[in-house]
């Protein structure tokens, strides 16, 4: 198989592709969360938390399968992500109404699981492949993430508006297995031959270097970037589960809200791969300053949005936050090396899960609606603050 690959390194973006379209369970989640309501009984809160608990499983299981892929390989941990999803979404038909503790424990969590061993895996396998392109590779299967929200919704409306979410979930299963299960054979790394200094993205004088988990996490820079990510979730985190309420409630109809999912799914999709090549150009920590300036913007338009800007608006959120996330496996591995890229981005991600609980327990407690909004805008500010302390490991450029 390794051998095929090497002649043939474009299949590792191209079973990324396959894989990711298939992941963006966050992305669509606002499509899910009524049928969901409706099917189990559960009240909005206990439905946004099923949101929020596999976002946090998410950044833990990318440290769980990062160190299970420099043990066993991308592969092994390829395979273990794509039983973890399609067994979730598979247990989630047979949950009954009513028991939200239960459809925790069967979906939030292997689905989380399984799409964090899943995405680091193709990332970090497709960023050693494309080692002097580390932004070209993280864009492509990133732009496939993006595009995931637009084909789940797609998906989701079809199935559930004819046999109901539990049919819906069993379907899903079963492709997720049957692709996700086939792609994940492809992944292997490289053969392991002295790595050049350019494959690190570093000038050619500087030595390459690795900087395993342990000093990583002794660093200012991993302390920031755990920072960055945190503070980047709110902006849209807060309101992908309720975007289809809240377009209704500011004037669109229940089908423009729908699409208020597909165009953010499309600028989530632009966002992971354009931002990853802007980077390559003009560094990650400018991409994403200017990132981040844009969340804090926008945020701020966000509040004030009616009828169809709530969808351009929320579009333009997407972009940003999903250029922010693609960028982040190309900084990691600037930031602290190659050779514990999974692991480490795994660490970083734990920042995902922080923002991703933290906020809206936040907003929660502080009885905050329309709230919401500003702690997205003040997130944003201390985003771009904490990028803009951000200073290399090595080298003279991030």
């Amino acid at each position: 198989m390794q051998k095929f690959v090497a002649a043939h390194p474009w299949c590792i973006l191209a079973a990324g592709v396959c894989i990711q379209v298939l992941t963006g369970i966050p992305a669509a989640w606002g499509v899910f969360q009524g049928p969901v309501v409706t099917e189990y009984g559960f009240s909005q809160g206990a439905a946004e938390f099923i949101f929020s608990l596999t976002i946090g499983a998410f950044g833990l299981g990318c440290v769980l399968g990062g160190f299970l892929q420099d043990q066993r390989g991308p592969r092994a941990a390829g395979l273990l992500g794509a039983g973890l999803l399609a067994g979730g979404f598979c247990l989630a038909g047979f949950v009954p109404a009513g028991a939200a503790g239960l459809f925790y424990l069967a979906f939030s969590l292997p689905v989380g699981l399984g799409c964090a061993f899943l995405y680091p895996a193709v990332m970090s396998c497709a960023q050693k492949w494309y080692a002097g392109k580390k932004g070209l590779a993280t864009g492509v299967i990133g732009g496939a993430v993006g595009a995931s929200g637009a084909a789940l919704t797609f998906l989701v409306r079809t199935i559930s508006g004819r046999w109901g979410i539990r049919a819906c979930f069993w379907a899903l299963a079963a492709l997720m297995l049957a692709v996700c299960g086939p792609g994940s054979l492809l992944l292997a790394d490289p053969p392991p031959p002295k790595q050049k200094p350019s494959q690190q993205g570093r000038g050619k004088k500087q030595p390459p270097f690795d900087l395993p988990p342990a000093k990583m996490l002794k660093t200012p820079q991993y302390w920031l970037g755990f920072a960055v990510v945190a503070l980047a979730t709110p902006a849209v985190l807060l309101f992908s589960p309720i975007i289809v309420q809240l377009g209704t409630e500011r004037g669109l109809s229940e089908g423009a809200a729908h699409l208020s999912i597909v165009l953010g799914s499309v600028g989530s999709a632009a966002g992971r791969l354009l931002m990853p090549l802007l980077s390559d150009k003009i560094g990650r920590r400018a991409a994403d300053a200017l990132l981040f300036a844009a969340l804090g913007a926008l945020s701020l338009a966000f509040l004030f949005a009616r009828g169809w800007w709530v969808v351009l608006v929320y579009s333009l959120l997407t972009f940003c936050y999903s250029g922010e996330a693609a960028v982040l496996p190309a900084l990691s591995s600037d930031l602290f090396g190659l050779p514990h890229a999974g692991v480490n981005y795994g660490f970083l991600a734990l920042g995902m899960s922080a923002g991703s609980i933290g906020f809206p327990l936040l907003a929660r407690a502080l009885g905050l609606t329309a709230g919401r909004h500003y702690i997205a805008m003040a997130a944003a500010a201390g985003g771009l603050a904490c990028t803009l302390l951000l200073r290399p490991t090595q080298g003279d450029r991030l």
